[in-house]
């Protein structure tokens, strides 16, 4: 940690009034139920289950872990401090905050890679799934994921903490985000961050053209399908994966494309509402919608 960062806690962006701020603690505590319940039964289900012990619901059960600790990171503390009425994090907790919420942010994205491949080879190549995509295969990948996100973790929040801070300890956020810790950096220093958000977007890049190839193969392989049934399954299969993806996606890339200079605070903390708290709490009921297997085991 630099030595130049002579504070030792951050002030999170709250509303100013009492209303507002319950408001605030009851809107996040049935958003936290409700994702604390649906992905708990999710993970119930797959793991009671042994009909749902198959390469697709083993990666499910992985995003509804990687969900419970994406919400988890920061939607207590943000309660805690609308229900008591105060805006500090210790400068240890935002450094912990941000290298978690990292952490299971972009292994989640990472896990929806590999879930696209596991759609790609079921659909596409239906005759060897068995043998590709078998139980140590299955293991590895979502390593693999984990793994991604611990590293683009540590190097991200090493590099943002590794700052000085010299322009106040105001967070314009209702949690610790890499982007408005970096607006505290002294401008001379910012540079040394710009290597390591190259590389996350390269690789964010990367898995998106990834997903995106998947999807134009399986589509491609379903419109081929004879008969409209197996047409229908084939779609089944992978419309709910595909509508996390884009909900996962569409918030982040929103986020991302709001300019400094232009946005509002308060669009910001809703961008950032939309993309850290709305997927973890939909996830479950997206994948749960339509899926007759996960309806009958829970």
């Amino acid at each position: 940690m630099s030595n130049s960062s002579s504070f030792n806690e951050f002030l999170l962006a709250f509303a100013d009034t009492r209303e507002l701020q319950l408001l605030h603690f009851l809107l996040f505590l049935g958003i936290y139920l409700a994702a604390l319940l649906g992905n708990g039964l999710i993970i119930t289900a797959i793991a009671s289950d042994h009909r749902l012990h198959t390469p697709m619901y083993f990666f499910l059960l992985n995003l509804s872990l990687l969900d419970l600790g994406t919400i988890s990171v920061i939607v207590p503390k943000s309660m805690s401090n609308s229900l008591w009425d105060i805006r500090t994090i210790s400068y240890s907790g935002c450094a912990a905050q941000l290298f978690f919420f990292v952490f299971f942010l972009l292994a989640e994205y990472s896990l929806l890679t590999v879930m696209a491949y596991d759609r790609f080879v079921a659909i596409c190549k239906p005759l060897h799934y068995g043998t590709i995509m078998g139980s140590r295969a299955c293991v590895k990948m979502a390593a693999a994921a984990w793994a991604s996100g611990f590293l683009n973790a540590v190097m991200h929040t090493g590099n943002t903490f590794s700052l000085p801070l010299c322009r106040g300890n105001t967070v314009d956020q209702f949690f610790c985000e890499v982007p408005e810790i970096l607006k505290l950096a002294c401008s001379d220093s910012y540079l040394r961050m710009v290597w390591a958000l190259l590389i996350g977007v390269c690789l964010g890049f990367g898995c998106f053209v990834f997903i995106v190839l998947s999807y134009v193969q399986i589509f491609t392989a379903v419109l081929r399908i004879p008969s409209e049934q197996g047409r229908h399954k084939a779609f089944s299969m992978c419309l709910p994966h595909l509508a996390v993806v884009s909900l996962f996606l569409s918030t982040l890339i929103f986020a991302c494309l709001n300019p400094p200079s232009l946005s509002l605070p308060a669009l910001g903390l809703v961008l950032a509402f939309l993309y850290s708290v709305v997927p973890p709490a939909m996830n479950p009921l997206i994948y749960s919608m339509r899926n007759k297997e996960l309806k009958d085991a829970l």
